[in-house]
């Protein structure tokens, strides 16, 4: 197309492109807009190397292009373009322009697949986190869950789309309202908080406990060095677990001593309750002893929501038993497959899960696998633009468009949706407020700074909490209008 404008002499026209989408993802009546932060790095940089030259040079259809085609290309930058965005984790809906990109026609179109690529996953994966959330904590983050408001870990690095599928997941999952991630290259990079839990592989490894032989089995308890392993045996002999996987215990034992102020452990791997809970208990125990405070025990197969219940109703009686309040509060983590619906229906069935660690599902976005943002252009030259189609839901409404919450305040307004027939209402406006700002401008470059990802984040769970609780439902929910 570039060459095609400069062929013609119209490569400088000024232009007005909009992207946008026509429809929410997950049949749902919101998104949140992400991206932009990684969108203006690519703007801020957008060049033609040599290169890149050399290699159009040789692709087929373009070697029949003259040479000062080339030369105009190895000149081009984003200097003539200006571009107005909402903030990053705003609510949108259909149709609203998310990007507003305004320059000569050839560089704004060249911009187009990547300002694409840069915002559809982002926003999707941003919105899907976010649904999630809502279903784990509630629209108002209030849900109680043995004292505790439920929290949401990404768990999905492994199977996202590749390593860059990953990293944006793990990424814009926080905006969506996640609590953490267990990405640990991207929480260096980005500055946030990772956890994660040890493999079965880890529990495994250990078949007795004769494997702990190999190195010291002692943990500091104030200014002494205490031998767990002793303390561990006579927990295990008052409680009358003798029963219980030995190899499992000796795993457990291991990781209290390499993390005794982080234990958490995986009890799943023989059998939950009969042997893994009740190894977490007394390794539990001698760490409570020596000063330290377990997390609690995850959980990653069966009836997650049983056997949550179960977990809570032992520690509980442990915290009886042994006066020890701290079992009262321990987590249980549950992953395995966790996605909208499952939460919901632990939320119908009951659960005692405080922590969800949520993978596949959430990186992938299986329920919706693509946005569907569009790059419109709405005017060249000052004069509106038009694209019709059969299809009456891609007709492109045309002219510049101005994004605000209402048109006027304290005047009677009428509203109404151009894509459905009697949807006028009169109302008469509080507030207006203008919702895009110009982010990128031809003189200055980059004119506003970009909020850090957990202030989109609070963006995001402000605009969630200002939805009316129609708007929030899983199915069927209220449309925005």
């Amino acid at each position: 197309m570039a060459y095609g404008y400069w062929k013609t002499n119209r490569q400088n026209e000024h232009s007005v492109f909009e992207l946008f989408f026509r429809k929410n993802p997950f049949h749902g009546s919101y998104t949140i807009f992400c991206g932009i932060d990684e969108a203006l790095k690519f703007v801020s940089n957008f060049k033609f190397t040599a290169e890149d030259i050399a290699y159009l040079k040789t692709v087929p259809s373009m070697v029949h292009c003259e040479p000062e085609f080339f030369e105009y290309l190895s000149k081009l930058d984003c200097s003539e373009i200006k571009i107005e965005s909402l903030p990053m984790g705003s609510l949108v809906f259909p149709r609203v322009p998310l990007l507003i990109v305004s320059g000569p026609i050839v560089i704004a179109q060249l911009l187009e697949t990547t300002l694409l690529n840069l915002i559809n996953f982002p926003s999707l994966l941003a919105t899907n986190a976010s649904r999630m959330v809502i279903a784990a904590k509630g629209q108002y983050g209030d849900k109680q869950i043995y004292g505790k408001v439920p929290k949401c870990v990404e768990f999905g690095l492994r199977r996202a789309q590749g390593p860059d599928g990953a990293f944006s997941a793990s990424k814009y999952c926080m905006v969506g309202g996640f609590d953490a991630i267990a990405n640990v290259q991207a929480g260096k990079l980005l500055g946030l908080p990772v956890g994660g839990t040890h493999a079965h592989s880890f529990v495994m490894s250990f078949v007795s406990l004769d494997d702990l032989k190999a190195a010291p089995t002692t943990v500091k308890k104030g200014n002494e060095i205490v031998d767990l392993l002793e303390l561990v045996l006579k927990y295990r002999k008052e409680l009358e677990y003798t029963d219980t996987n030995e190899g499992e215990l000796a795993a457990f034992i291991a990781y209290a001593i390499a993390f005794p102020a982080a234990f958490l452990c995986l009890v799943d791997t023989y059998d939950t309750i009969q042997s893994g809970l009740k190894n977490y208990i007394v390794v539990a125990l001698a760490l409570i002893e020596c000063g330290y405070k377990p997390n609690g025990v995850r959980l990653d197969s069966g009836d997650l929501a049983a056997l949550s219940l179960e977990c809570h109703e032992k520690l509980h009686e442990i915290a009886d038993k042994y006066k020890l309040n701290i079992f009262r509060t321990m987590d249980v983590v549950a992953s395995s497959d966790i996605n909208e619906k499952s939460l919901k229906e632990f939320n119908e069935q009951g659960h005692g899960i405080t922590v969800f660690g949520i993978g596949t599902n959430l990186v992938t976005c299986q329920a919706q696998p693509a946005l569907g943002g569009v790059f419109k252009l709405t005017e060249l030259n000052g004069k509106p633009r038009i694209k019709l189609s059969a299809d009456f839901g891609k007709v492109l409404i045309p002219g510049r468009k101005r994004d605000e919450k209402v048109p006027e305040g304290g005047k009677e307004v009428c509203v109404f949706n151009a894509f459905a027939k009697n949807t006028g209402k009169k109302l008469v406006p509080a507030v207006v407020k203008e919702l895009v700002l110009t982010v990128w401008d031809k003189q200055h470059g980059l004119t506003v700074e970009q909020p850090t990802l957990m202030e989109a984040r609070e963006t995001c769970i402000k605009g969630i909490r200002s939805l009316d609780p129609a708007m929030v439902k899983a199915e069927d929910p209220a449309k925005y209008d």
